[in-house]
């Protein structure tokens, strides 16, 4: 045989036979990582995506429900349960904040800035009383001259506003606790007192003393300069700080209730419609008209809506009506209160301290138009401005030509009878201010004992009596606007303890009955 040069050489009798290797797999086809040059890394290669078992559960699930009429039965059930089961949530998260709310409003709130209300009003009565003791009381130590009704009910008076005040700095001192700002302002107001009635005990008992008018009269004027530079500005501190934290909650609660009717509406029309869907699903499927327990649950789940649209509006409704229509209105008005006792007691002041009666007559012009502003109104001008801006307002309502703690009050005008007793409030402000100018003109005509019998006396035509009635056309409007607050908070938990459990049972009820109405209809399949 011819041997080929370059050609393999047969294998000899028995020698194996050659074993043919296969290629690698190709690592892209099998799932293994691959270098950045392109070969395979090495390790375990990597099972089933996320996604592709989620993919596969959701086959498998409706596979297992959706395919068959059994399967979407449950599936209907369980949406319908929890949705049922969600709105109740969703309206126990309601009532429990609604009622906090109102606890914070009626117990905290509400009360706390009333508190300190009065107290900045008490101060000024304080110390508008202790002037009228030292005009009425007549020659130190003798007593000469003492105008008896006068004294009697100053001496009264002041006894009730310190009184007052002691009891408003106990309350608001414990309403503190856990505030550090407003306890140390409620610290340093009770401090501030203390030295304020020492100052004023102190002039007191000069007054009691022969010839002790005129320690008498140095001494409250310094207890008058501690009231107006410390202790009136740190009440009005509490005043606003007090409403400040109840403008919060009240901002807080209402932005919640929002939210809340909104999902509360979302979630009813979805539980509705979906066991409207469900009884009509029913219909077609057995050819039955009416599943009496679906029947039952759609109208408990209407019931429940209904329910509980009405406590949450109703609550978002009072919550309007007990602070901006009614609370507003009780801080606008107490205000103006003292400042009226204030501006009342730079009278007393004026006859009291000669040397300050520049000081002090401003200071009266300027608490009228913090009450009634009308710009560019001096004294000799304030009346006849006065009645020419109200007759303008009682023509139009929308008139702006004056301004301050009335006109606030007189634009949040809301309850029957409101707006008559306001304007009845405006109108013996206005028979006060002439008696003013009376007063000052005794005054400038050195008639010292007429001016001080006008100012502090008794008499029906006296400025005292005036104001007086003044105070209580002012009370009139207050009572109205605090008495509508109380219902609001009333009619508020009202709606918690009435609309809420209704709400409540009815969608157990819907619950349940869904269950039960489903129940022969799977049992048909078993």
């Amino acid at each position: 045989m011819t041997i080929t040069a370059g050609t393999e050489q047969t294998q000899g009798a028995g020698a194996p036979e050659p074993v043919e290797q296969s290629p690698a797999p190709d690592a892209r086809r099998v799932g293994v990582p691959r270098s950045p040059s392109g070969g395979a890394l090495g390790g375990e290669p990597p099972g089933p995506r996320a996604p592709t078992v989620i993919a596969q559960a959701a086959r498998v699930l409706a596979d297992r429900y959706w395919a068959t009429l059994p399967g979407r039965l449950l599936l209907a059930r369980a949406a319908c349960v929890l949705l049922a089961a969600g709105l109740l949530i969703l309206l126990a998260v309601a009532a429990t904040g609604a009622t906090t709310a109102w606890d914070e409003t009626a117990q905290r709130d509400a009360p706390r800035t009333v508190s300190a209300t009065r107290l900045n009003l008490a101060l000024n009565d304080m110390d508008a009383q202790t002037a009228n003791i030292l005009l009425s009381s007549g020659d130190s130590g003798t007593g000469k001259g003492r105008l008896e009704e006068s004294y009697a009910k100053a001496s009264g008076f002041y006894g009730e506003a310190q009184e007052t005040i002691s009891r408003s700095l106990r309350t608001l001192a414990a309403a503190s606790e856990g505030d550090p700002a407003t306890e140390a302002t409620v610290v340093r107001l009770t401090d501030d007192f203390a030295h304020y009635q020492e100052l004023i005990g102190r002039a007191l008992e000069n007054d009691s003393r022969p010839g002790g008018k005129d320690a008498a009269r140095e001494d409250y004027r310094t207890a008058t300069d501690l009231l107006t530079g410390r202790l009136l500005p740190e009440a009005r501190k509490l005043v606003d700080a007090n409403n400040a934290v109840y403008e919060r909650q009240y901002a807080a609660a209402r932005g919640d209730l929002d939210v809340q009717r909104t999902a509360e509406a979302v979630l009813g029309v979805l539980l509705i419609a979906a066991l409207v869907l469900l009884q009509i699903h029913l219909a077609r499927r057995f050819h039955r008209v009416f599943n009496p327990g679906l029947i039952a649950a759609t109208l408990c789940a209407v019931v429940a809506v209904v329910c509980g649209a009405q406590l949450l509006t109703i609550t978002y409704d009072r919550m309007k009506v007990a602070r901006r229509d009614s609370f507003d209105s009780v801080i606008a008005l107490s205000r103006s209160k003292a400042i009226g006792y204030d501006a009342n007691a730079d009278e007393s002041r004026y006859l009291l301290d000669p040397d300050r009666r520049p000081a002090y007559e401003l200071s009266f012009l300027d608490k009228s138009h913090q009450l009634y502003g009308i710009q560019g109104a001096g004294l000799d001008t304030y009346d006849r401005r006065l009645a020419d801006t109200w007759a303008t307002y009682l023509n139009n309502h929308e008139d702006k030509r004056f301004t301050g703690e009335y006109r606030r009050e007189l634009d949040n005008i809301t309850f029957a009878g409101e707006r008559e007793a306001a304007q009845k409030t405006v109108e013996a402000y206005a028979v006060y201010q002439r008696d003013d100018r009376t007063f000052r003109r005794l005054v400038a005509e050195g008639k010292q004992q007429e001016a001080t019998v006008f100012c502090i006396g008794w008499a029906s035509d006296t400025s005292n009596a005036h104001f007086g009635e003044w105070m209580k056309a002012l009370d009139q409007v207050t009572a109205i606007n605090q008495r509508h607050f109380d219902l609001a908070v009333r009619e508020g938990r009202g709606a918690l303890t009435t609309e809420g459990p209704m709400a409540g049972a009815s969608l157990l009820l819907t619950a349940g009955l869904t269950v039960l109405g489903l129940r022969r209809r799977l049992a048909e399949f078993r």
